[in-house]
């Protein structure tokens, strides 16, 4: 299976898509994805703190001085999990197939000179959740530059 992702252009929006299969059940799946815990190592600068509720805040820290707030915009218990970041939008759907089941992850933004680094960074850091969701140990992988040639590529953009 491919697991690169895609670029979808809307509404002067731009959407990276990417999708990956687990062999667990969307309920087991949710729980790892919505864990403060487990959220903050794969998830770029979060602080472990959430409020998982409809409306709940979800803290973020750059690592360079700045925090801010998500807000948690969508929340179906266990397909579906959706949260505003600044002007950005992350949805994450967990669908029932196979035996196990198909998460779909889009990011949508607003400017498209971040799209290859942003979907390199993505790959890498949904490559650690699908190792948290197994029961791996975490493993970062050195390919960054690897995949922003791959995106640059698949995207026809520039790095």
């Amino acid at each position: 299976m491919n697991d690169n992702g895609t670029l979808h252009e809307s509404n002067d929006r731009y959407a990276l898509r990417f999708e990956r299969f687990f062999p667990h059940n969307p309920e087991d799946v949710f729980r790892v994805i919505t864990n403060p815990s487990y959220f903050s190592q794969w998830y770029p600068f979060a602080t472990g703190e959430m409020d998982l509720r409809l409306g709940g805040k979800i803290a973020f820290d750059d690592g360079e001085g700045t925090t801010y707030n998500g807000t948690i915009t969508e929340l179906e218990e266990p397909y579906l999990f959706g949260f505003r970041e600044v002007d950005d939008l992350i949805n994450i759907s967990l669908q029932e197939e196979d035996k196990g089941c198909r998460m779909i992850f889009t990011h949508t933004f607003n400017d498209d000179s971040w799209a290859v680094k942003t979907a390199a960074g993505w790959h890498r850091c949904l490559d650690v959740l699908v190792q948290i969701v197994n029961g791996n140990p975490i493993k970062w992988h050195d390919n960054s530059a690897k995949l922003r040639k791959v995106y640059s590529e698949a995207f026809n953009m520039e790095r």
